[in-house]
């Protein structure tokens, strides 16, 4: 390093971003991700041990995956290399490698490559990976937010530890948000600033889980507010709620969140709870979801788990569907809410689901079994000549209008599909059933 490059990188830290300049450089500065980092975990005694394999961060935004492999490259005897997959390209891939084999064959030494965002790299160029990780060329730490079953190569996934990194719990926001006020290394404590108890609650609360998000704020709250008459810098409630406008929404409409959420929503109006399924409605709307796309499920929620325990579900959910696409925002919210408190409160009953899957898992074992004759056609050319039609028995002309015949393919005689239970309105499905059936059999007599 020339004495340029080293004025730069001083410069650099020195006006790093306060979330930045207070990454913990070793695993005991290290805040929260105690299911991973404790110290009878395996990651732990890995890094202390410097016998790391190939690993994956993975986590939302500010739980510490890059602050993780800072501490790895500070604590290992091996190269540590990190790139961006956002801005890095083959060529980039190719340098480490040349560099990471010389290293390996001279000196004997391993080479750790820190990917950071590896879920934007292309499947070309995870597999360009693949052999060096394979045979030890290469130690690999990839860092994504995105799911890494659905977005990491199976082959790395498969020679690689998959580590998940959960939010940040409000006392770890608390304790990161104490030394960035107070550390006058690594924090701000040179500004003599004060942040009070309810302001700390407050960003903690409200960061969800986000440290930078936190400490962002705080820095700004620092650097903005004017002293007091004691000459400190006073981080009140009011200072906090300035710098943090919003609450954090973590939803990411392609990833985690977004299945997450809508499997909630779901199953909270199927498990009859109006309140948590009104609740993730408004999570889904306040991160920007597609009003179409809730009305979509609620339509489907209302046939696949109400079915004909309320037949007017599905009328709700349709007109609901039809009315936020004309209407939209913000008044689709109010439609929506009715149509998901009503769904999550009418009874419930799959029967009609169930139904459809197993007359369709008996149509994959049978085939197309042949159509009782008189059933079949008798309308078109030629049909009523063949015999088509013939015996069929007209159920208008009988009482209940309803008679007994073979309807079914004569293979599948006496194969129940539909079973109405006994909630709601398919009470009276079943009981109607039962009745004109038996009163059929007593006529016969």
């Amino acid at each position: 390093m020339d004495l340029f490059e080293y004025m730069r990188s001083t410069n650099q830290e020195k006006e790093s971003p306060l979330a930045a300049r207070l990454r913990p450089t070793t695993l005991d500065e290290v805040v929260g991700q105690q299911h991973i980092i404790g110290k009878d975990k395996l990651l732990y005694r890995a890094i202390k041990a410097d016998k790391l394999s190939s690993i994956i961060f993975y986590g939302p935004p500010g739980t510490g995956k890059t602050t993780l492999a800072r501490v790895i490259a500070n604590t290992t005897s091996a190269e540590f290399t990190q790139i961006n997959a956002t801005v890095a390209g083959k060529k980039d891939m190719e340098e480490v490698v040349a560099k990471a084999k010389d290293l390996r064959g001279m000196y004997g030494k391993k080479t750790i490559l820190f990917i950071d965002e590896i879920h934007r790299f292309n499947k070309g160029q995870q597999d360009y990976l693949l052999p060096f990780v394979e045979d030890g060329t290469l130690i690999l730490i990839g860092a994504t937010t995105e799911n890494p079953y659905f977005e990491v190569n199976g082959a790395l996934i498969s020679r690689s530890v998959i580590f998940e990194l959960h939010p940040l719990s409000t006392e770890d926001i608390k304790a990161l948000l104490h030394r960035a006020v107070y550390d006058k290394d690594k924090g701000m404590g040179a500004y003599d600033a004060v942040i009070e108890e309810d302001a700390a609650n407050f960003l903690a609360e409200l960061s969800g889980g986000d440290a930078r998000h936190a400490l962002n704020a705080v820095e700004l709250g620092i650097m903005t507010t004017e002293r007091s008459e004691d000459g400190r810098i006073h981080i009140t409630l009011e200072v906090a709620q300035e710098c943090i406008q919003k609450r954090v929404l973590r939803y990411d409409k392609s990833g985690d969140s977004h299945y997450d959420t809508i499997s909630a929503f779901i199953k909270s109006m199927r498990g009859s709870d109006p309140d948590a399924a009104v609740y993730y409605l408004s999570r889904m709307l306040n991160a920007g979801e597609s009003v179409t796309f809730i009305a979509r499920r609620i339509m489907i929620c209302a046939s696949e788990d109400v079915g004909n325990a309320d037949p007017m579900a599905l009328c709700v959910a349709v007109n609901a569907s039809l009315a936020v696409e004309r209407v939209g925002m913000p008044e689709a919210q109010i439609i929506l809410s009715q149509a998901v408190s009503y769904v999550a409160c009418a009874p419930k009953s799959n029967a009609a689901c169930n139904a459809v899957f197993q007359a369709s898992e008996a149509v994959r074992q049978t085939g197309n079994l042949p159509i009782p004759t008189h059933l079949q056609d008798a309308h078109y050319k030629g049909a009523a000549r063949l015999g088509h039609g013939t015996g069929y028995k007209y159920a208008h002309d009988y009482p209940n209008h309803y008679v007994r015949q073979q309807y079914l393919p004569y293979e599948l005689n006496g194969k129940e599909f539909y079973r109405p239970t006994g909630n709601g309105y398919e009470a009276k499905i079943r009981e109607h059933m039962k009745r004109i059936k038996e009163e059929a059999a007593h006529d016969t007599k």
